[in-house]
């Protein structure tokens, strides 16, 4: 679980750009913008980052309504393993996906990634995780995400091929997984697909 700083400072940036995309009054722009530097320069802060690069992070600040960004993962599992992918930005592996792309399902956006990132045609099956990454283990991170799981299985002929943002593309047994990006996937995300493939799980884990 993220540090209570590191979630202040996030709900403090998500109250700042809903003020600024909501409000007319000036001063109130003022007040808005303030706490907007306060809570950048707080994740810069906790991240370790130049506070340059935090506004960045939020493509959409002060557009709308602050909501968590979706992040959807796909679990093919074959033959008592299962399918990861290396990712070129820090040489581990998850389970294939990413960010949630606007005008497609959360299923067709899965479907998409795996295509992409695996070169393996596939369908969604199932949902079988939903995760807030701020409440887990995973790497802390200034932006907030909800965390979509889906097992997935081969639909087509598409030979297995890394994609522009991954180096490689292998299976892997529950008991010799290779070392995890844990910014994407944990341990615990995969032995749940296990679970639920397997049978020994029946309903959708979630947070």
């Amino acid at each position: 679980m993220e540090s209570t700083w590191l979630s202040r400072a996030k709900r403090q940036q998500a109250i700042a750009s809903t003020g600024l995309h909501f409000c007319k009054d000036e001063f109130d722009r003022e007040r808005y913008t303030e706490i907007a530097s306060i809570a950048n320069a707080m994740l810069a802060d906790l991240a370790d980052v130049p506070v340059a690069r935090i506004p960045g992070l939020v493509s959409d600040f002060a557009k709308g309504y602050a909501t968590p960004k979706i992040d959807v993962r796909g679990a093919v599992i074959e033959g008592g393993k299962i399918l990861l992918v290396r990712e070129r930005s820090d040489g581990r592996w998850t389970l294939p996906g990413g960010f949630a792309d606007v005008g497609k399902s959360a299923s067709e956006n899965i479907v998409a990634e795996i295509r992409e990132e695996a070169g393996l045609q596939v369908c969604a099956t199932q949902l079988y995780s939903v995760r807030h990454k701020a409440k887990a283990a995973y790497e802390p991170d200034a932006r907030d995400f909800y965390k979509l799981f889906f097992l997935c299985a081969r639909s087509g002929e598409l030979t297995m091929e890394a994609g522009i943002e991954t180096s490689d593309v292998d299976f892997f047994a529950p008991d010799s997984l290779p070392e995890l990006s844990r910014n994407r996937v944990l341990q615990s995300d995969i032995l749940t697909a296990f679970a639920f493939r397997n049978g020994e799980q029946h309903h959708v884990a979630f947070d």
